[in-house]
């Protein structure tokens, strides 16, 4: 055995695992996190892990050490996650651009939404009456697994038809789990393109907004006083890195 070691730290999930199987290692809330270091900085200058998109998912998974299926892990975790690992690797101050400026955010000090933990009972699922049509649907929030499927199947219709981009009703599809009491996915994918309002598509999307755990990323630049996103790509994880632009 090594008589090096690697630190750890044990970060908190937005989820505070209340979505997870019982039997589930994130059911703690949890998830043990070791620094980065030098080998795994070299994923983040793998051409082709950049240039298919996994290269954060690669970092990221080399990072966590607590075992779990990846696939499992819900989209607000992993931003937690995400956060947690810059940090260890490279501090709290993040600068950016935005709008033309300079930006700079302490990391640590962002926070995780407040949620109410009595929607949680059922785990990962829910139910939302669409407000237009009245329609009751049953859902579940995403995985890394479910963004995964997402994007190949996105990839795919791209290739049949390079003008179509159907990203929202694609996400949808894969949230809805039944509409009126009917799980089949043919009926659902249907409803999803040939019967869901855009009214009641904003406020499902607005719904989850409120009720998905997750990192609350929102700074709040000049003239923008609601608000909007910190951006996160690569250079989150190492602003020196070179990426052949």
């Amino acid at each position: 055995m090594s008589k090096f070691k690697i630190p750890t730290e044990t970060v908190t999930l937005p989820s505070k695992g209340l979505l997870y199987p019982k039997d589930h290692p994130l059911a703690s809330g949890t998830i043990e996190v070791k620094y980065m270091t030098a080998k795994v900085e070299d994923i983040l200058t793998n051409s082709a892990y950049i240039s298919d998109g996994s290269v954060i998912d690669r970092v990221l998974k080399a990072l966590v050490v607590t075992e779990f299926p990846w696939g499992d892990l819900l989209i607000g975790d992993k931003n937690a996650i995400m956060v947690a690992a810059r940090v260890l690797g490279y501090g709290k101050d993040y600068t950016f651009n935005y709008d033309g400026k300079k930006h700079t955010v302490d990391l640590s000090k962002l926070e995780d939404k407040k949620i109410d933990e009595d929607l949680y009972k059922s785990g990962n699922s829910f139910t939302f009456t669409l407000p237009h049509s009245g329609n009751i649907i049953e859902y579940k929030l995403l995985t890394q697994g479910d963004e995964i499927k997402i994007q190949n199947e996105l990839k795919g219709l791209k290739k049949l038809n390079k003008d179509n981009s159907p990203e929202a009703t694609t996400r949808l599809k894969y949230m809805i789990q039944s509409v009126e009491g009917d799980n089949d996915r043919k009926t659902v994918r249907d409803f999803v393109e040939n019967y869901l309002l855009a009214r009641d598509a904003r406020a499902f999307r607005e719904n989850i907004i409120k009720i998905q755990p997750d990192v609350d990323l929102t700074f709040f630049p000049e003239n923008r006083p609601n608000g909007v996103n910190i951006p996160i790509g690569i250079n989150f994880f190492w602003p020196d890195v070179d990426l052949g632009s």
